[in-house]
């Protein structure tokens, strides 16, 4: 009772204005703070903070964009994610571990199109250790000395850790050595894990999701982070969340970048056991994700890009987003497996990521994984059959 009488407390006492100064002047807001602002501010005014943060943090103005493609390693999981649609069980009749011809021809067709980088994710396969990952990306890197290596995630880290009975720190060295570039924030969700034993038992728990991240930033692996909301999340776990990710931020090495951007995007519910099981569906509306966005923006003063998920919203509510505080359209993936078994149906092309960057009036800037500007390459127009 003392908590709750707290907490009603804390919340009579705050003031729009007074948070919107602060959030201004790049204080970090508290979880309570921007549950407030959440609930209590119009869109309108959470926008412009927003937006006047964005041009403070990025004052280039440019909306930056990349070309890459996703490639999964293996299909086979036993994390049993319940959001899940793509993996399947070892033994599965329709089970893949990728050979080297497929990758070959997928980046042969990357380059083609002008990408610069695979995204390379697959399952917690109980077969797959360390040596596995880094013959792949050595190979890899041989064959294609200049295409970068975005690959794994904290949960398959953690997986490799347990298979390898090694630690954190020592997987991700080896790995960086053998050729990984970068690491994303795939697997985050919701960082509690009331949740996550909800929505993703076999997978690492928050903290070691969080700390493998930590390990990564020490080691000077440019990360992202991310959220998938929508599902069985409160809103209080929204913004815990959020101040974990800044957290973490806030302990990386001074000469470290850490999180280079922050992605959120809903939960697509697609005849996935969360929703066929449990009745959970993605309810979020336009007005929600953009306040989510606007809201990432001011609760996140330390990662300077936030991304509008075009693939799971559309490409009408990304480009508001713009106003709201993004500043990155993320990439055009040349192809995805994962999201879009779920339900996600948007597609871009690069003229057409840059049509819609043009119409919600900004200036698009092809960008690398390091949100460094590349030139536009001399490259073939991608037809969007799948």
């Amino acid at each position: 009772m003392h908590v709750i009488l707290l907490f009603i407390t804390q919340m009579d006492n705050m003031d729009l204005n007074d948070l919107y100064k602060k959030a201004l002047a790049f204080e970090f807001l508290s979880v309570e703070e921007g549950i407030f602002l959440f609930e209590n501010a119009a869109l309108a005014e959470l926008m412009y903070v927003a937006d006047e943060l964005r041009k403070k943090q990025v004052p280039h103005g440019k909306v930056t964009w990349q070309i890459d493609r996703n490639v999964n390693t293996t299909n086979v999981c036993i994390a049993n994610c319940k959001f899940c649609n793509f993996y399947r069980i070892p033994g599965h009749p329709d089970a893949y571990i990728t050979e080297i011809d497929t990758y070959k021809k997928k980046i042969e067709e990357t380059i083609k199109y002008g990408g610069d980088q695979l995204l390379l994710q697959g399952g917690h396969h109980p077969e797959l250790g360390l040596s596995f990952y880094v013959n792949l990306f050595r190979e890899l890197k041989s064959l294609y000395p200049n295409i970068k290596l975005h690959t794994l995630g904290p949960p398959e880290i953690a997986h490799i850790t347990k298979l390898e009975k090694s630690t954190h720190a020592a997987v991700l060295a080896t790995l960086k050595e053998a050729g990984m570039d970068s690491l994303p924030g795939a697997g985050a969700e919701i960082l509690t894990d009331r949740v996550r034993r909800l929505i993703s038992k076999g997978k690492c728990g928050a903290q070691e999701w969080l700390d493998i991240m930590h390990e990564a930033h020490k080691l000077n692996i440019t990360t992202s982070g991310t959220m998938m909301f929508g599902h069985v999340e409160t809103l209080q776990e929204r913004f815990e969340h959020l101040v974990k990710l800044r957290e973490v931020q806030s302990r990386k090495p001074e000469e470290a970048k850490g999180f280079l951007a922050f992605i959120p995007w809903t939960f697509q519910d697609a005849d996935t056991l969360l929703a066929r099981i449990r009745g959970v569906h993605n309810l979020t509306t336009a007005e929600e994700y953009i306040r989510m966005i606007a809201l990432s923006r001011i609760m996140l003063p330390n990662i300077i890009n936030i991304q509008a998920s075009w693939l799971t919203v559309g490409k009408e509510v990304a480009q508001l987003c713009l106003r709201a505080g993004a500043n990155d359209f993320g990439s055009i993936m040349i192809e995805e497996n994962v999201v879009s078994a779920a339900g996600a149906p948007h597609r871009f092309t690069s003229s057409s990521i840059q049509q819609a960057i043009k119409e919600a009036g900004f200036e698009p800037q092809l960008r690398n994984q390091q949100y460094e500007w590349r030139e536009m390459p001399v490259m073939e127009e991608q037809v969007i059959d799948y």
